[in-house]
């Protein structure tokens, strides 16, 4: 019997990694997955050690290629896919100098004013597509230069963290667009490092790795990994796409169709916007980045979403179920009975880009509950994603979302979605993610699609719709409560007309 013929994805998460096995169709075969811990060595600091990425990775495939060898299934290329913006500086032997600061890292903002200082946030945006951010690479280099000299005086590499796994497993330092337009330091028309920002910065071009496309092959698994793998020698390692491009990739989403997005109830809410060109925000309150697709996109992100669930659930209910939470909630009419939540529980990005706003309830009286908390809360997360959605809307052509992530799974939290930006938002009826895309992006590679529009053309998911919940009083009060608490960001925080 011949063996079916499947292609890999890893991705590598802030909570663990996840690898799975696509047939050609699409489906699932197989997946695995490992957890690695978050470091907090100071409050707003959080890091990762490359080495347990790389540990846990190793790990989950050498149990994938175990599930595989029963099935009669044969690997035949890897795509990667991982959490962006992340920093891993290395010595000149490819040694880890220091453990990653990661993408919600709060450390630089004293580097993120420093660049701006010397280069205008305009012209910034027109370059790169985004103002300098806290959360992205480039500033941590910046802190790690006039923090930690020694540290920087060793790094000679610095890498994004899937393009570190993607140098563990092949030997090779390559870069691809769509995570590396999340460096801070790439020109977006020309896709290639910005040498005359990176020279007014003084940082060397040579830090950075060669940007390839997406769906290029970097290189074969080094031979010394077959083993602790399980994987096929000279595996094809294909470049991938960071997390929210690449799964954007599984659900289809392509700047060919730009009229379709998507919007992520993760611990994180984002909005993803397919677009035809670089078309940035001018004041740099939402991120355009490129897409894995050839393409571009802009991304609206909120720092707490099904996080701030969690969180309450954690701290307020921690014996009630998810379920009771947001069925009591769905009891609870438009405003919460005049209770409002803002989402701010760890800083926010888009729009405000601002990492000292903080959460808060307001207009509490003796008769509110539990139940009022919750929906003030659903009600909340959603108007922060409206929010971001105002300012993408002019700049894109996206009529309808996609929607994925843990949220997603209850209606009302969709209905309020889709309420408050007042556009159409379907369930996907998979729910496939980074790492689903990441083995797509290696379909082409492979051979088992002749490129990735052909790919994705093919196993695009589809669809259902949920009704719009109300959200016209959540809006305007979600406003108001802006206004009240940061004036500075009210602008940006009016709903919709």
């Amino acid at each position: 019997m011949s063996e079916t013929p499947v292609t890999l994805g890893v991705d590598l998460g802030t909570s663990g990694v996840k690898v799975v096995a696509l047939d050609d169709a699409g489906r699932l075969v197989a997946e695995a997955g490992r957890s690695y811990p978050l470091l907090t060595p100071r409050p707003g600091w959080t890091e990762q050690r490359p080495q347990d990425w790389v540990a846990g990775a190793l790990e989950a495939l050498r149990e994938l290629t175990g599930k595989l060898a029963t099935m009669n299934a044969l690997p035949v290329a890897l795509g990667l896919s991982g959490q962006m913006h992340g920093l891993v500086a290395l010595d000149a032997h490819g040694e880890v100098v220091r453990p990653a600061p990661l993408w919600n890292d709060q450390r630089t903002g004293q580097a993120v004013a420093w660049i701006e200082e010397r280069i205008p946030r305009a012209d910034l945006i027109a370059r790169t597509g985004n103002r300098a951010v806290t959360g992205f690479q480039l500033p941590k280099l910046v802190w790690l230069r006039e923090t930690e000299g020694e540290a920087f005086a060793r790094t000679r590499h610095a890498l994004l963290p899937k393009d570190y796994l993607g140098y563990v497993l092949t030997g090779e330092m390559r870069s691809e667009p769509s995570d590396a337009s999340g460096v801070g330091a790439l020109n977006l028309a020309k896709r290639g490092w910005d040498a005359d920002l990176l020279s007014v910065l003084d940082l060397n071009r040579a830090l950075f790795p060669e940007v390839v496309p997406s769906t290029a092959v970097i290189g074969t698994l080094r031979a010394e990994l077959t083993g602790a793998t399980g994987l096929p020698k000279g595996l094809p390692i294909v470049a991938g796409g960071g997390d929210n491009a690449a799964a954007a990739v599984a659900l289809g989403l392509t700047s060919r169709r730009p009229e379709v997005g998507s919007v992520s109830l993760g611990t994180s809410g984002v909005v993803f916007a397919p677009l035809t060109a670089p078309t940035p925000d001018p004041e740099g309150r939402v991120h355009l980045f490129a897409h894995a697709d050839g393409g571009y996109h802009l991304l609206g992100v909120t720092l707490a979403c099904a996080g701030a669930l969690q969180w309450l659930r954690d701290k307020l209910a921690p014996e009630v179920a998810f379920d009771t939470l947001l069925g009591e909630a769905a009891g609870v009419p438009d405003g919460a009975d005049g209770v409002t939540f803002l989402p701010y529980l760890a800083g926010e990005r888009s729009p405000l880009m601002d990492p000292d706003v903080r959460g808060a309830w307001t207009g509490l009286s003796l008769a509110h509950g539990r139940a009022h908390f919750t929906r003030a809360l659903l009600e909340g997360t959603a108007c922060a994603l409206a929010d971001a959605f105002e300012v993408m809307r002019p700049l894109s052509r996206v009529s309808s979302l996609l929607a994925t992530g843990g949220g997603a799974r209850s209606d009302l939290w969709l209905g309020l979605v889709s309420g408050a930006l007042s556009v159409q938002v379907a369930r996907s009826e998979s729910e496939p993610g980074a790492a689903d895309g990441a083995a797509i992006l290696a379909m082409p590679a492979a051979g088992l699609h002749a490129n990735l529009e052909a790919a994705m053309e093919a196993l695009c998911p589809q669809g259902t719709p949920v009704a719009a919940e109300p959200a016209t009083v959540a809006r305007r009060q979600h406003a108001e409560a802006l206004a009240q608490l940061y004036p500075q960001h009210a602008p940006a925080g009016q709903p919709a007309s």
